[in-house]
C-alpha cells in the first residue's frame, strides 16, 4: 500500500515538474519577444509652417432676391389666355396673362363715344360764348360734361389694362398656379417672379467685430449645392441698431449671380473678410486629433542615434482655411507633425517617415 502511495506521489512530482517547466519555458520566451525593440509605425508627415493669413468672421446666411414677389390680379376675371411659361426669363412690363376683357373693350368704346359727343358740344359752346349766344354757366356745364367724358374714358382704360397682367421687373418666373379658363379672384397668385443678379446674401455678426464691419468690404460665400465653388461678393449695408434679444449686427451683402446658379432661400456659409493680415503657425487639418482633454497632434521628435518617435502634445487650434488650421499654442514653426498613419499611433511610438504614400485615415482621429 505504502509503495503504491510513494509511487502516485512521484508520478505527481513528475508532472507538476514539467508543467511548471513548460510555463518557465513560455515566460522566457514572452520576455525575450518582449525585449525585442518595437517595429517603427510607417507615418506621413507635414512640417508646421508660418504663414499670414487674413482673417475671416465666419456665420451662416440665407439668400435673398433682389427683387421678388408673387404675381396677381387686382380684378377678378376669367383667364383667356396664358403667354409665360414656367422657368422663364422675362423682361419688365413683358404681357404674363390675358382676362377676359370683351365687356371692358366695350365699356371703353362708349366712353370714348361720349368723349366725342362732349368735344362737340364744348367746341360749340365755344364759339357761342364767343358770340355771346350763351351764359358763361352753359359754357362751363358743356366743359364740365367734356371733362367727366375724359375720366371716365381714363377709367375704361385702366380697367382693361388691369386685364392684361405684366412682369413689374425683369426676372425669372416660377411654377405656374393658373390654368387657362379659370376664374381668377383678386389677389389670386399667378406665379412667382424672382430677380435673381444681382442676389443678396442676409447674415448676422456678433456685436463685438461691428468696428470691424464695413460697408463695401469683401465676403466669401459658400453653398452647399456648389460645394467646390466659391462665391465672392460685398456688404452692401450694415443694420442700423443691434438686436436686443441676440446681440447680433445684421449685414446685408451683393454676389453677383450672373450665371444663375444662386437662389433666393438657399444656405449660405458667409466668411467676412477682415482688412488686416496675421501671422499664424498652420499644419495640415489631418494632423489634429481629438481626446478628453481638447487637441492634440503627434510631433516628431529625435531618440537614441537616428531613430524617430511620436510624441503626442495638446494644441489649441483657430480657424481652417484651404485645408490647413491654424495651431495657436502648442508648435512652433519648422516642427514635423504626422499628417497621416494616426489611427494605431500611441504617445511615444517609433516611427518612420514615408510621404510618398497617402494613408487613410480620415480627417479627424479621436481618443
Amino acid at each position: 500500500m505504502i509503495k503504491r502511495i510513494v509511487i502516485v506521489l512521484l508520478a505527481l512530482a513528475v508532472l507538476l515538474g514539467g508543467i511548471f517547466g513548460i510555463k518557465a519555458y513560455q515566460f522566457r520566451q514572452m520576455q525575450a519577444q518582449f525585449a525585442q525593440p518595437m517595429p517603427p509605425t510607417v507615418v506621413a508627415a507635414a512640417e508646421a509652417r508660418e504663414e499670414q493669413w487674413q482673417p475671416r468672421l465666419p456665420a451662416a446666411g440665407s439668400l435673398v432676391a433682389l427683387n421678388g414677389t408673387e404675381v396677381t390680379t387686382e380684378i377678378g376675371g376669367i383667364v383667356s389666355a396664358i403667354q409665360f411659361e414656367s422657368g422663364q426669363a422675362v423682361k419688365a412690363g413683358t404681357a404674363l396673362l390675358q382676362l377676359a376683357s370683351t365687356v371692358d373693350k366695350a365699356a371703353l368704346e362708349g366712353a370714348r363715344a361720349e368723349r366725342r359727343l362732349a368735344e362737340v358740344q364744348l367746341e360749340r359752346a365755344m364759339d357761342l360764348i364767343k358770340r355771346k349766344a350763351i351764359s358763361k354757366s352753359d359754357y362751363d356745364a358743356a366743359k364740365a360734361s367734356f371733362d367727366a367724358a375724359e375720366a371716365r374714358v381714363s377709367e375704361r382704360a385702366a380697367e382693361l389694362a388691369q386685364k392684361t397682367i405684366r412682369a413689374p421687373f425683369d426676372g425669372l418666373l416660377g411654377i405656374r398656379r393658373v390654368n387657362l379658363g379659370e376664374y381668377l379672384s383678386p389677389g389670386t397668385k399667378i406665379v412667382g417672379l424672382q430677380a435673381l443678379d444681382p442676389i443678396y446674401v442676409d447674415y448676422a455678426l456678433p456685436e463685438r467685430h461691428l468696428r470691424d464691419l464695413a460697408v463695401g468690404q469683401a465676403i466669401e460665400v459658400r453653398i452647399a449645392a456648389y460645394p467646390e465653388k466659391l462665391f465672392t461678393g460685398s456688404i452692401q449695408a450694415v443694420e442700423s441698431g443691434v438686436d436686443r434679444r441676440t446681440r447680433s449686427v445684421g449685414l446685408r451683402a451683393t454676389l453677383s449671380n450672373s450665371d444663375g446658379l444662386l437662389r433666393p432661400g438657399m444656405f449660405a456659409e458667409v466668411a467676412t473678410v477682415l482688412p488686416r493680415v496675421d501671422t499664424v503657425v498652420t499644419v495640415p487639418h489631418t494632423a489634429i486629433s481629438i481626446n478628453t482633454y481638447g487637441n492634440f497632434a503627434y510631433v516628431i521628435e529625435k531618440a537614441e542615434g537616428d531613430k524617430l518617435i511620436a510624441k503626442r502634445r495638446q494644441v489649441e487650434t483657430g480657424r481652417v482655411q484651404g485645408g490647413r488650421i491654424v495651431v495657436s499654442q502648442g508648435l512652433k514653426a519648422g516642427e514635423q507633425v504626422v499628417r497621416a498613419g494616426l489611427v494605431k499611433l500611441r504617445d511615444g511610438m517609433p516611427v518612420t517617415i514615408d510621404n510618398s504614400v497617402e494613408l487613410n485615415d480620415g480627417e479627424v482621429s479621436q481618443e
